[in-house]
């Protein structure tokens, strides 16, 4: 190991602490560690500077027992988020996420998901206080059927929650204008090697609050930071989370303050060709002050993102880092843009996924995060971004239930009882189901049989290429399955790819949209669509649902 640095040195002098303490001293250099001390941070990095608390512990410690300094310090750095800001001097007013709590005492409800079998409701908590959400529970309780978040608990105890948005500027899909509900299992992924699943935005979907305890209203200060999917986005309006108009309308410049994750160009932009965080203020998405570019935004390429965003009277700053390692960078911070932002007119509002007039184009997915009153600091955002990196955010498959061989020809067969002599196959662009046995022509063979390829929109995926016109994918336009020529746009490559799923009648594979997981394969009328269980179309009926989306996949006819 070699010698220890000075900083170790003056611990090891002032502490007399035994050979594994100092091993372990070493060890936590080598990785970003946050510490408080007097509601201030500091992060210990690779470089000597020894942390400030680990130094007041040292000069305050009452036992050199073996290991106790270590026991003390494991417990500065398991604070969580909203106990860092609060530390700060900047405590949550709104903290949500339903991959984890986000205090360290936290022990109640993150979420709650209703499964399509019986419209039955269950509360989703963590494994233990401060811990990972309980996927386990959710998925006894989604067992065989299909489930939607409805709603995003406030874990600060004000009771913000985020509910299902209603109508405003612009109308969701859902009835009476309200936005679709996501997927409770469209975004696995794990904390500290425990699955558990983020908030799968898709066009269309969102989550509001219109009547928020303690929000920043007007001028006051604010900061929030939220946890994104770096490479789930579109350039749709807007996929925001932050403080937004509280009747769903557009009132005017300076009405919001929310985070933006996107490759919108409508207003503003960073450097490269996006996607960008910045900031929505209403009537436009800035980067800095100049409205249009801010080359000191970067384009983002990591997989999981911090971003943050904080504002007080003629000053905003927006910060943003890779969630999974490293430390914030900033990327604006000075004052507000002219016309209509000095002073702001914030509402109060919170919203997920949409614009502060419900606009809805937008795709995005969260995984967790606040909002707080006051003006952050630097330091208790640096603070805030080591614990997320602490959590250690990683993938997980996406696919469940008999695999597929990219490569391999298969054929799907459908599972409905009197349908199941019938496989997916194409007449033309119309994707439908047709009766194929072993005598049938070998043009109708080959119609039905699907070459395996990796998703073109996500490689954690497959895309079924047509055996009998090579180049040509089954897609969805408009729900309905189509067989379309691969034109290399990131719309057809998202709209091609699908995750195969245990099948929900217990055969085969239920085989959900990529970018959008509250949509299956379904067979209706003998035609294909992307079907969501009890939707608004026609084809969503819940009836047969769990039959009608299962496929049993064997090799292909050709």
């Amino acid at each position: 190991m070699g010698n220890p640095d000075p900083g170790t040195n003056l611990i090891i002098r002032l502490m007399g602490i035994c050979e594994k303490d100092r091993v372990w001293i070493e060890s936590i250099k080598s990785t970003a560690w946050t510490v408080l001390v007097n509601n201030q941070a500091s992060i210990a990095s690779t470089s000597t500077t020894v942390p400030r608390e680990l130094f007041r512990h040292v000069l305050t410690v009452e036992s050199r027992t073996c290991g106790r300094t270590r026991s003390r310090f494991a417990a500065i750095v398991a604070a969580g988020p909203c106990d860092i800001y609060s530390s700060g001097g900047t405590p949550c007013i709104a903290a949500h996420s339903t991959t984890r709590a986000l205090y360290n005492a936290f022990s109640g409800s993150l979420y709650q998901v209703r499964r399509g079998s019986d419209n039955t409701m269950t509360n989703i908590a963590p494994l233990s206080a401060g811990g990972v959400a309980n996927a386990g529970a959710q998925d006894s309780f989604c067992a065989g059927t299909t489930c939607l978040i409805t709603i995003i608990y406030d874990q600060s105890g004000r009771g913000n929650h985020l509910t299902q948005a209603p109508p405003g500027g612009f109308r969701g899909p859902e009835t009476n204008g309200y936005d679709n509900l996501a997927s409770a299992t469209g975004a696995p992924v794990t904390l500290n090697g425990q699955k558990t699943y983020g908030v799968f935005v898709s066009p269309g979907t969102g989550y509001r609050n219109n009547k928020v305890s303690g929000s920043a209203i007007g001028d006051a200060a604010e900061g929030m930071y939220a946890v994104f999917d770096g490479t789930h986005y579109n350039g749709g309006c807007c996929f925001d989370y932050g403080n937004a108009e509280t009747n769903s309308l557009d009132t005017g410049n300076g009405h919001m303050e929310a985070l933006y994750y996107g490759d919108n160009t409508a207003w503003g932009s960073g450097s490269g060709s996006g996607p960008w965080i910045m900031a929505d203020l209403e009537n436009g998405l800035f980067s800095g002050v100049n409205p249009k570019n801010n080359a000191g935004d970067p384009s983002i390429s990591y997989r999981f993102v911090t971003a943050t965003l904080k504002g007080q009277p003629n000053q905003w700053a927006l910060r943003g880092a890779n969630a999974a390692s490293g430390s914030l960078s900033t990327y604006y911070n000075g004052v507000r843009p002219a016309n209509g932002y000095n002073p702001m007119k914030k509402e109060g509002a919170i919203i997920l996924g949409i614009g502060g007039d419900n606009s809805v184009s937008a795709q995005g997915t969260f995984y967790e995060g606040v909002m707080t009153t006051g003006f952050p600091s630097d330091a208790t955002e640096n603070a805030v971004q080591a614990n997320i990196v602490a959590a250690k955010y990683a993938t997980t498959s996406l696919t469940s239930g008999p695999g597929l061989t990219v490569g391999a020809s298969v054929s799907l067969r459908a599972t409905t009882p009197g349908y199941d002599t019938r496989y997916l196959a194409h007449t033309g662009s119309t994707v439908n189901t047709q009766v194929i046995t072993s005598s049938s022509a070998t043009l109708l063979k080959q119609q039905a049989s699907w070459t395996v390829r990796a998703g073109l929109g996500n490689s954690a995926c497959y895309s079924f290429e047509s055996r009998d016109t090579p180049g040509s994918f089954i897609r969805h336009n408009n729900f309905v399955l189509v067989l379309n020529t691969n034109d290399g746009s990131k719309q057809m490559h998202e709209d091609a790819t699908f995750c195969p799923q245990s099948g929900l009648n217990g055969q085969g594979n239920s085989i959900r949209a990529w970018n959008y997981p509250t949509c299956w394969f379904r067979h209706y009328d003998n035609v294909g669509y992307t079907a969501r269980n009890g939707g608004v179309h026609f084809f969503d009926a819940a009836g047969s649902f769990n039959n009608d989306a299962s496929w049993v996949v064997s090799t292909g006819f050709a």
